[in-house]
């Protein structure tokens, strides 16, 4: 499963949506109900899912879907 995927299953969870359909271009204004707390849980969930950890400058910096899935992959990587 790639990290779209993977991903949009967190949102749909985060959200409690199951129609949500994330893409790249996705941000905070297309989703119902994403504001600052449910930011803040969908950060823990993408980390407790990966098995990473984000610090609040990377988070803060977000601007889209994309660069989450960026931020996650840069993540994965540096894992090894």
């Amino acid at each position: 499963m790639d990290t779209m995927t993977s991903l949009n299953d967190i949102f749909r969870e985060v959200f409690d949506d199951d129609t949500i359909e994330i893409t790249r271009a996705t941000t905070a204004d297309d989703v119902d109900g994403w504001d600052s707390l449910s930011h803040t849980n969908l950060i823990v969930a993408v980390e407790m899912a990966y098995n990473v950890r984000f610090n609040l400058k990377d988070t803060r910096a977000l601007k889209d879907v994309g660069e989450l899935i960026d931020l996650i992959d840069r993540k994965l990587a540096e894992k090894g």
